[in-house]
């Protein structure tokens, strides 16, 4: 593979969701991630009730420097795409917008940390195909290195090796 970032052309899929609310007319969410080249509409938008929209043309990004936070996603129990998302300026159809969409469960953390709205979907068994070799050839785990708490023998050879203190 040799390169270091890979994209894949993906659809974002949104469900509009009317509530009874009197502060809120409805609820809008990403409900599904699915590469571009779907013909139809992903089957979690048609199970529920709501009206849904379908933002295709957004890229999804693989980084070298991203390779722990792709691997820790393709270990869990229930890997997930995630879906930075902001609603759009007043008057604009649909009023939501997928501004970020990634794999990476270190930058979907550091999203979540900024303020971002960040929504997770589940992780289409191709985009998970197409990941795996790009984790295997650049995900290196971090050595582990032994840490000394609390040994009194190392302290005291440290202290011994200083001589007296003035």
């Amino acid at each position: 593979m040799s390169t270091s970032t890979l994209r894949f052309t993906v659809a974002v899929v949104f469900r509009h969701t009317p509530l009874a609310n009197r502060w809120v007319s409805g609820r809008w969410e990403p409900v599904a991630v699915e590469p571009e080249s779907s013909p139809a509409p992903a089957e979690a938008d048609a199970a529920a009730p709501g009206t849904c929209w379908r933002f295709g043309g957004q890229s999804l990004e693989l980084h070298r420097s991203e390779a722990e936070g792709y691997h820790l996603n393709l270990t869990a129990p229930d890997p997930k795409v995630f879906v930075m998302w902001r609603m759009a300026e007043p008057g604009v159809v649909p009023p939501v917008c997928p501004v970020i969409v990634t794999v990476s469960y270190n930058e979907a953390a550091r999203m979540l940390d900024g303020g971002e709205q960040v929504d997770a979907v589940p992780l289409p068994a191709e985009i998970r195909e197409w990941m795996t070799p790009f984790v295997t050839e650049h995900y290196r785990p971090e050595a582990r290195r032994k840490v000394h708490r609390n040994d009194p023998f190392r302290d005291a050879a440290e202290r011994e090796r200083r001589g007296p203190q003035r």
